[in-house]
């Protein structure tokens, strides 16, 4: 029997929350620790994408958090003196479960996972900051923690550093952090507004100084506001809330952007410095690096929250399996090989969105303030084609991407046809299994290993191993052969149910029991 791995996740942000949830439904002793001694801190990220709902779903949370959401977001979008109305309800998305924009706050989305993670019987421990790491003797790494009840040393044998931008697991393992920060900082407020702003609409202003947001997602207040402006203070820690911002300046960004709005009360606000950087590497040997530790960039395209939901995805489930894997090396190795690149496509399309949205050039002035208002009447037009918003939200939910090049992706094509290939994201589809139509991301909604077969192939071997594996006989498909879906909705194997697969369940933890074949 494989002893249980025991997984320490430093941060308890939505990437750490995440990735414990991920780590403990297939097997893991988890830990969460957080610096932070309180709950709760504003939210920096709104929306929910998609697929990142997708990988949440065998976790069991999507229920409670589209209970909190707001998916089918109403806004006015300013530009210049044209108010265009735009409702984002249902989007052409036939291939997911969540086929619209999900407006939901980072606290909400922390609150919900937090829950999940006690009713699993692990507690984030807060207040509780990770001060240092030694080698565990070429096994694990040896931790020294400071809590409320004081210092404590323990040892664990992956450490996954969701600890943010400034992450302590990075400094200490020594891995490089590069890229650069932005002139143009973000502002962040939650007010109380008195005026003739429509009530419960988002307002997006487009400006030729930047971009300015009102929600109505505010947590010390009613309306939450974002706005780009020049640095004000180049002295101020990149990602770190900067100091409070006067209720005058406040006014002024509200006034610059001609919306008919006085600030009655203010509720909390900051500055913030962003920055664009990505991790040298994810892993150095026991340790590891999810969410902002890994990569950080503006809050263009709300990728931030999703991306590291995401990296917790992938890197939970090969924490807890990797002690019973065959190859344990390659399947922990896979983490970086895949995400990285992830975050190099992330970090280009934010890059490009935050010059459109806050850069000073004069181009992208032009833009904001010339062009988009002589654009404003058609934008109705574009949105009723229902495209282009389709085409938007696929690329910002990530559904092109893909681990083809990964490790652990095996293509066996002479025996399969049609569907997705190994490495893609399983897309969502109604098949026939049990004598019933049903949608493929219903069954897989679970944790652990699917294999899906096609017609009246052979089930594989049991496992020997704790994950589960779970088979699912289709009778109606659209391919041929045996397709195996990873914890994070990726396909690991597409090929036949033989030796190959045998061999592809060890690799990733879910060894079968040896055979005259083998």
């Amino acid at each position: 029997m494989t002893p249980r791995p025991h997984v320490l996740v430093v941060g308890a942000g939505p990437t750490g929350l995440a990735l414990a949830l991920q780590a403990q439904a297939h097997g893991a002793h988890v830990r969460v620790v957080e610096r932070r001694p309180s709950v709760f801190r504003p939210s920096r990220a709104l929306i929910v994408h998609p697929r990142t709902l997708e990988v949440l779903r065998p976790l069991g949370v999507v229920d409670d958090l589209l209970a909190r959401a707001d998916t089918a977001p109403a806004a006015q979008l300013h530009l210049g003196r044209r108010v265009v109305p735009v409702r984002l309800g249902r989007i052409d998305l036939p291939d997911t479960a969540y086929p619209h924009l999900t407006l939901l706050r980072q606290a909400d989305v922390e609150a919900v996972l937090d829950r999940a993670l006690g009713e699993r019987g692990v507690q984030v421990q807060r207040g509780t900051e990770l001060i240092g790491i030694s080698d565990g003797g070429g096994v694990g790494a040896h931790v020294m923690l400071h809590g409320p009840d004081g210092s404590e040393r323990g040892w664990y044998r992956w450490v996954a550093g969701c600890d943010g931008a400034d992450s302590t697991v990075r400094r200490v393992a020594g891995i490089g952090w590069y890229g650069a920060g932005y002139h143009p900082e973000i502002v962040l407020a939650d007010l109380e507004l008195d005026g003739d702003l429509a009530p419960g609409v988002a307002h997006v202003v487009a400006g030729r100084r930047g971009l300015l947001f009102v929600f109505a997602l505010g947590e010390c207040a009613t309306w939450r506001l974002l706005a780009t402006r020049p640095c004000t203070d180049p002295a101020l820690a990149f990602g770190q809330p900067g100091p409070p911002v006067d209720r005058s300046e406040l006014q002024h960004l509200l006034d610059e952007a001609g919306l008919p709005a006085r600030i009655r009360g203010v509720g909390w606000s900051s500055r913030v410095r962003v920055q664009h950087r990505l991790a040298a590497t994810y892993r150095r040997g026991p340790l590891f690096l999810a969410g902002d530790a890994a990569h950080t960039h503006s809050p263009a395209a709300a990728q931030g929250m999703n991306t590291g939901i995401q990296d917790a995805a992938n890197l939970g489930w090969k924490l807890a399996l990797a002690a019973a894997s065959t190859t344990p090396e390659e399947l922990l190795d896979s983490y970086d090989r895949e995400r990285r690149p992830v975050a190099r496509h992330v970090l280009a399309l934010t890059h490009l969105v935050f010059w459109a949205e806050a850069s000073a050039n004069p181009l992208a002035s032009f833009v904001r303030g010339t062009l988009a208002p002589l654009a404003a009447p058609a934008v109705p037009v574009a949105l009723r084609r229902r495209w282009p918003l389709t085409e938007i939200v696929r690329l910002l939910a990530r559904f092109g991407e893909n681990y083809r090049r990964s490790p652990i992706s095996v293509e066996a094509a002479a025996a399969h046809t049609g569907g997705p290939r190994s490495g893609d994201r399983l897309p969502d589809a109604t098949v026939t299994a049990g004598g019933r139509d049903v949608r493929l991301h219903e069954l897989i909604a679970r944790p652990g290993l699917h294999v899906l077969l096609s017609g009246d192939l052979p089930v594989p071997d049991a496992p020997v191993a704790a994950p589960p594996v779970h088979v699912h006989r289709l009778t109606r498909a659209p391919w041929t052969g045996a397709l195996v879906v990873r914890p994070d909705g990726h396909i690991g194997y597409r090929g036949a149910p033989d030796i190959a697969l045998r061999r592809w369940l060890g690799r990733v933890g879910a060894p079968v029991a040896s055979t005259s074949e083998e």
